[in-house]
């Protein structure tokens, strides 16, 4: 379909393809500003793992305070919580509760404005049938008026320019819900990505305590035997 054929198309639709250009160019301007958002993150916060990782495997926890606090991509943010907390408390309970509401804070700033993709979609496809049957409306309206001679051919024209506005409406909806989609399948490995972190870094910090406790427990004990003299 070239660009007169598509003008066409478009200028027999009537009043209602305007409304859902708006609709569907809304969509698009929401679902490309979250891609490239979600892209960012996702990138940044692999970069990060990536790099806080070793630390955590080392129990370098003082080093790993100072980077995440210096950072502002989710994954520090999520960390931020639970080293926090492990410096005063040392139970795995309440590292997990410090992390679990960071990302209950994260989860909604992830998936900001990708519903109203959704929801433009079903708007888009409601503006189409609505233009269809007033565009009915107006048609039978002026047949019933027109040459019993004319009836036939004027219908099946305007019944054909009024399902304009349908397969536009369809043309704009069928794209923003896979969009959608795609927004949601990013933003859910996000939050499975922060949240296999979550898990990792929880045992890091529980394993270094426990050898921690361990190896003052043994110093505890050997400095307490009786010197020989």
């Amino acid at each position: 379909m070239d660009f007169h054929l598509m003008l066409a198309f478009f200028q027999k639709g009537g009043p209602f393809m305007y409304p859902i250009l708006f609709v569907f160019l809304t969509g698009m301007a929401i679902a490309i500003e979250r891609w490239f958002q979600l892209s960012r993150i996702r990138s940044q916060n692999r970069k990060m793992w990536n790099t806080f990782y070793p630390m955590l495997a080392k129990g370098e926890f003082d080093k790993l305070k100072t980077m995440v606090n210096k950072d502002n991509s989710t994954i520090s943010q999520m960390l931020v919580m639970g080293l926090a907390r492990q410096g005063k408390l040392r139970r795995r309970e309440d590292i997990e509760i410090a992390m679990e509401e960071s990302m209950m804070e994260i989860i909604p700033r992830l998936e900001k404005r990708t519903p109203y993709v959704a929801i433009l979609s079903n708007i888009a496809t409601l503006l189409g049938l609505l233009g269809t049957i007033m565009g009915l409306i107006e048609a039978f309206t002026a047949v019933a008026n027109a040459n019993p001679a004319e009836k036939a051919d004027m219908l099946s024209a305007s019944i054909s320019v009024a399902m304009n506005t349908t397969a536009f409406g369809l043309m704009s909806a069928i794209p923003l819900l896979l969009c959608h989609a795609k927004l949601m399948t990013t933003t859910g490995q996000i939050v499975d990505s922060l949240e296999m972190a979550s898990v990792k870094a929880l045992n890091s910090i529980t394993s270094s305590y426990r050898r921690k406790s361990e190896i003052e427990k043994q110093s505890a004990e050997s400095g307490g035997q009786p010197v020989k003299g």
